[in-house]
Order: structure tokens, then C-alpha cells, then sequence
């Protein structure tokens, strides 16, 4: 049951009754190894620690009571105008709040290296070997607050709960250093997985000494939590900056020393990386903000190390507020491989692409299972044991339960991406660099592999937890491999023994797919051979990946379909797709879900593909592009559904709602000449 206690530490007002902060009100900040939510109320309710598949040390997203969170906001019940806005060409976050009283920016960031915005030298190491930046790092969250009008008092809590809220943690207070005026005090947080520490630095502006700001913690012990958290009340007047660094307490490392001067000179080279890094973007268009914002949610997915891209950075949000779709997004899905590569490519990120094909070209050399084939996800270093746990003694958002970390789907039959893989390894020779040989043979491997089991039913690309079917997208996508396999040994020369019978297994799933997943009394492509009355908007991928005209008649009615309300038996609602119709579906899951942000950008492009030879497509497809734009939060982000009342649902930001959004646009402008 839902709770509607108001909480007493609201500091603004926008979390609701239930004491929530609804999906869209986070900004995201990261330093490509982990990040972070940040709310409108400069509340950090999201971060895993130290990397994004860590245990969490903040996760009040989940659970409002005991989850943990690290909070700089206004006094309780000021209810100041808030904005929150990324600094300009950066993933540096500010927060304002303006009241008459006074106005205050909070300055949320983890830091970047200023040289890893350098091109990589052409040693062969990857930029991260090459730069040293396990070194150069800065492993900190930065947290600047400044009083810029008036005065204003402030209120900082930092409440941990280390291991999702699970483990026993001890608080120290320890003094600033007498005599520096500019130290505040420390806070040691000591657990079992490890110590983390806050400090502070303190600049009084012009102002003399009486009104320097003064940062007192007090200890407080809240119910709920294994440990005690900290408090403090800041009063700041125009000019006046205090910082927090919250950062890992090594006692046998010498730490850093921080001052003022030092957090300014690591903000400005954290804007310099981010400057030069979007500077890269190849994207003109019309939509060059929201498409480039896209690109910068994207590389803050990104797990520098290894070059993994992470489906979205948090677990267990819901796909339906009090339901039981909630599953742990921390991982590198297989699936959103070649549209990756494509939005990289296209956008001018090669560095990024190839790091993004190096991880899935060793994964196809050094993951496969037993009998040949590939998991259908990877954590960010590469290992496929992602057991899937309930954490029952945690809330769920808006009591969403089962609260989940790990993936089940880790050991779904997922024959789809075999087709992503090779479309991947296709754009990247095409618009990247030429394959190598060893990657060719990998290639010829897998592609024999699946001349074995195409046939067989599998899970597809909902990961539904039902019955095995043959579904339509994952014949498309066996298609795809078998099409861009030979396409490649065509392009490069390549030796292909086995030619002539994949070329003949390719043309004889087309003709499976137009005999057995094509519906002719309802005119459209469907969801799964057994499931021949079920719509699924997976299969607008048809024209995306060539699997058939956009001007077929087939496909121009299958998109007809889909844009039916539900109601008349389609699947898109106010200009929102949805995946399927889960009431006519048995995915083996149950409950409710919103429409698909991805869902509805696929619609664009294949309505904007189906438009180059139809108008009245085209200007469908611009209509419905502007609604969707609608959707997305105060900072262009987009989690990976939306409800019917128009808030956003599911974990958040999502890299295939972004990665379809930057694919939608670029073909757009490209049809329209925009």
C-alpha cells in the first residue's frame, strides 16, 4: 500500500505526498566509471559506488525512508522557484533557487581530467591507458553552493546507506584545521565494503569575518538507518561559496589538500573536457541542443575502461507506478549494439565507437557460451554472472515492488542479437575502420553458429518471461546477420566458405517471415508466428535495418496499424507507442507498463523513411517527433517509458530512448532537408 505521509524534509515542496521526487525532476551527473541523480531539490537520491554496478551508498529513489541520500537544498518549507539547468556544452549541473529572500546556484559535478579531452595518440593503448587517467582521475562528487543575491540559509544532510541499505556503517566528525579559515569540517563514514569522506572548503567572499559562513555538523541518528548521518544549517550571503568533496577515505594514501582555488581550477578543466568532447559532433540539424544533450547522456553511460555503454544507470524503477516491472538496467545489452554504433559513427565519435567495438568484438572472441553461442548482456568489465536478487527489505519507488538488482534476462534465448552484433560490426567497417581479420573469423563462427538455430523459438527483444515463441523481430534480426555477413565478405574479399548456404538460409527466412508473420486480415507484420493477432511495434525495425522497403505495402500497413489508439487495436496512444498490447500478450510477467520512448521514435524514423516516397507520411512523422520532444524532462532526458498522465516511468536516463531519439533526428533532417 502506498504511503501518503508527508515528509517533514521536502525542502521545496515537489516530492508530493508520498514523498517522492517524480522520475523527470533529476539531472545526472558522472566521471565514466559511476554517476549520480541529482533532483530539483539538491537531493542526491541516486549513486552507486564506486562504479556503476557497485552497491549503492545513495539510493533514496527507491526506498524515501532508509535508502540514503546526500541533500543541499533551502530551509523546509521556503518553497523557492527552482531551476536546474547543465552549464552550457557540459555535463556540469546547476540548480538554482531564487526567492525573495536571496538566490542560491548549487554546482553538482565529478570531475574530468582536462586531457582526456586530448585526441588518442596513435599508440595502440586505448585513451585510458594511454592518458594515465586512473591516475589523473579525480575520483570526487563535487558539490559548489553559492550565494549570488541577498542571503539564505541552506541546509546539507548526508545520509548513507551503504550496500543498498544493508550494512552497518560509523560516523565521525572531525574539526577543520585551526587557523585556516577557508577548512571546514570533516565527516568519516566508516563500513564494511569501505570509508568514504566529506570535506568542505569555505570562501567568505568580501564580506569580514563575522559573517563568514559557518558549516557545524551535528549528528543525528533517523529511523531506518544501520548508522548515523550529519546535519547542518549554512547561512550564505551574497558572494559566498561553500564546496563539498565527497570522496574515498584512504588512510595509508596521502590525500589531496583542498582549497577554494583548487576546486575552481578542477571545475574549469571539467568544462574544458566536456567543451572540446561535444565540440566533436558532427550533428547540424534543427534539433543540434536536444541531439546534442542526447550524445552527452550517452557518453556519461559510457564505462571508460572497457568502452561498455550501460542500458541506463539505475535499477528497480518502475514500468508502472506500484507495479512489478522493475528490473536492474546496469549492464551492456547485446541488443543496442549496432544502433549504438550508428548514433556514434553518424555523430562523428569514432573514438567512442571503437572502444564500444573492441568491447563486443572480445566478447565475441572470449565470451562465448559452451555451445558457441553469446549471452545476451555483460556487465561493464565483461562478466556475465548478473544473478538476479529481490531486496525485499527495501520500499520500491512509490512502493514499486520487487525492488531488483542483477538480470534474470542474463540467461534468456535472445536470438536477436546475433543481428545487432553483426550490424554493429557491418557500420563499423563501413563508417569506422576496416575489421581485422580475427574479427572476420569470429564473424564466420557465429554466423555458422546460428545457421544451426534460427529456427528455434527464443525470448526476443522484450525479454519476455513467458513461453518461447517465433517471434517476428528476432527472424528480422537473424536476417540482418546473414545479410550483413555476406555484405562484408562481399565488401573486404573475404574467404566464406559457406557462402551459397548462408545466402540461402538468408532468403529463406524472408520468405518464413512473409508466410508466417504477416497477418493479411489485419494487413501488418505481427508479434511472434504463434502469436498471430498480436501487434508489436519491435517490428518498425524492418525498414531501419533494410529488411524491406518503408514504401512496401506491408509495411505501410503495419504502420497504419500502429498508429490506431489501442482501443481500435493499434498501439499508439496521444502520440505515445507502446510496446504491445500486455493484455493480449503473455510476456510471463504481468501488470502494466507505459508507451515506449524508443517505441515512438522507431515510429518517426519509419515514418520519415515511408515519407521520402509519401508526404503525408513525412508530415506525420514531424508532428509526431515535435509531441515526443514534448516528453522529456526540464534537461532534454528521457527514461525509457511514459505514462498516461505524461509522467515519465522506468529507469532513467535510458540509452535506447536517446540513441533512437539521435537516429530519429539525423534521418529526418536528412529527408527534409532540415
Amino acid at each position: 500500500m502506498e504511503d501518503h505521509t508527508p515528509n517533514k524534509y521536502d525542502a521545496t515542496g515537489l516530492r508530493g505526498p508520498m514523498g517522492y521526487m517524480p522520475i523527470e525532476n533529476y539531472g545526472l551527473i558522472g566521471n565514466l566509471r559511476t554517476c549520480a541523480l541529482v533532483a530539483v531539490d539538491g537531493s542526491i537520491d541516486h549513486m552507486c559506488w564506486p562504479e556503476f554496478d557497485s552497491p549503492s551508498i545513495f539510493c533514496r529513489l527507491i526506498d524515501k525512508d532508509k535508502g540514503g541520500h546526500f541533500m543541499i537544498s533551502p530551509e523546509p518549507g521556503l518553497n523557492p522557484t527552482t531551476k536546474q539547468e547543465y552549464l552550457p556544452n557540459s555535463n556540469v549541473l546547476q540548480t538554482r533557487w531564487i526567492h525573495e529572500a536571496g538566490c542560491v546556484n548549487l554546482t553538482d559535478y565529478f570531475p574530468r581530467p582536462r586531457s582526456a579531452s586530448r585526441p588518442t595518440p596513435l599508440t595502440g593503448k586505448s585513451l585510458f591507458e594511454s592518458l594515465s587517467l586512473k591516475s589523473e582521475l579525480k575520483r570526487w562528487l563535487v558539490r559548489r553552493v553559492e550565494c549570488i543575491r541577498g542571503e539564505l540559509n541552506v541546509n546539507v544532510e548526508l545520509f548513507p546507506a551503504f550496500n543498498y541499505a544493508q550494512d552497518e556503517h560509523i560516523t565521525e566528525l572531525v574539526d577543520g584545521e585551526k587557523g585556516d579559515p577557508q577548512r571546514g569540517p570533516t565527516v568519516l563514514l566508516k563500513s564494511r565494503l569501505g570509508r568514504m569522506r566529506l570535506d568542505c572548503t569555505i570562501d567568505g567572499g568580501e564580506h569580514d569575518d563575522s559573517l563568514r559562513p559557518v558549516v557545524k555538523f551535528k549528528l543525528e541518528k533517523r529511523e531506518g538507518f544501520l548508522g548515523k548521518g550529519v546535519v547542518a544549517k549554512v547561512l550564505l550571503h551574497e558572494g559566498q561559496t561553500v564546496s563539498f568533496v565527497f570522496r574515498e577515505d584512504e588512510p595509508e594514501v596521502a590525500l589531496e589538500s583542498l582549497s577554494q582555488k583548487q576546486l575552481d581550477r578542477v571545475q574549469q578543466d571539467t568544462q574544458s573536457y566536456w567543451h572540446h568532447w561535444i565540440a566533436k559532433s558532427k550533428y547540424k540539424g534543427r534539433c543540434r541542443e536536444i541531439v546534442n544533450r542526447s550524445l552527452m547522456v550517452l557518453k556519461l553511460l559510457t564505462y571508460e575502461p572497457t568502452g561498455a555503454i550501460i542500458a541506463a544507470p539505475t535499477f528497480s524503477l518502475p514500468e508502472d507506478f506500484g507495479g512489478t516491472r522493475n528490473w536492474d538496467y546496469r549492464y551492456c545489452w547485446v541488443r543496442d549494439s549496432s544502433f549504438t554504433i550508428y548514433a556514434l559513427l553518424r555523430m562523428g565519435f569514432t573514438e567512442e565507437a571503437e572502444a564500444y567495438m573492441t568491447f563486443l568484438s572480445d566478447r565475441l572472441r572470449y565470451s562465448r557460451a559452451p555451445d558457441g553461442g553469446l549471452p545476451i548482456m555483460f556487465s561493464i568489465r565483461g562478466d556475465t554472472q548478473l544473478e538476479e536478487i529481490e531486496l525485499c527489505h527495501l520500499d520500491g519507488y512509490r512502493g514499486s515492488k520487487p525492488v531488483r538488482i542483477g538480470n534474470g534476462a542474463a540467461f534468456h534465448k535472445q536470438l536477436d542479437i546475433y543481428g545487432e552484433m553483426m550490424d554493429s560490426i557491418y557500420l563499423y567497417n563501413k563508417y569506422g575502420k576496416p575489421v581485422s581479420w580475427d574479427q572476420w573469423v569470429a564473424v564466420r563462427e557465429i554466423t555458422d553458429y546460428i545457421a544451426g538455430i534460427w529456427r528455434e523459438p527464443d525470448n526476443s527483444i522484450w525479454e519476455v518471461r513467458g513461453q518461447l515463441e517465433n517471434f517476428v523481430y528476432s527472424k528480422i534480426m537473424l536476417w540482418v546477420a546473414f545479410d550483413r555477413a555476406l555484405r562484408l565478405a562481399d565488401k573486404r574479399s573475404f574467404p566464406c566458405p559457406h557462402r551459397f548456404e548462408w545466402l540461402a538460409i538468408r532468403d529463406e527466412i524472408y520468405e518464413d517471415i512473409m508466410k508466417h508473420g504477416f497477418n493479411k486480415d489485419m494487413n501488418c507484420l505481427i508479434q511472434s508466428y504463434e502469436s498471430n493477432e498480436v501487434l508489436d511495434s519491435a517490428v518498425l525495425i524492418a525498414p531501419l535495418v533494410f529488411f524491406m522497403a518503408p514504401n512496401d505495402p506491408r509495411f505501410l500497413g503495419t504502420i497504419d496499424q500502429i498508429l490506431k489508439p489501442p482501443e481500435k487495436g493499434g498501439l499508439t496512444s496521444a502520440g505515445l507507442v507502446y510496446r504491445y498490447n500486455h493484455l493480449l500478450s503473455n510476456d510471463g510477467v504481468g501488470g502494466a507498463e507505459g508507451a515506449f520512448s524508443m517505441c515512438t521514435f522507431w515510429l518517426v524514423e519509419a515514418l520519415t523513411r515511408a515519407g521520402a516516397y509519401d508526404r503525408q507520411y513525412l508530415v506525420k512523422a514531424e508532428s509526431l517527433f515535435e509531441s515526443m520532444l514534448s516528453f522529456s524532462n526540464h534537461l532534454s532526458m528521457y527514461s525509457e517509458e511514459i505514462a498516461k498522465s505524461g509522467e515519465q516511468l522506468g529507469n532513467t536516463p535510458q540509452a535506447f530512448s536517446h540513441i533512437a531519439l539521435i537516429s530519429a533526428a539525423f534521418n529526418l533532417d536528412r529527408t527534409t532537408g532540415g
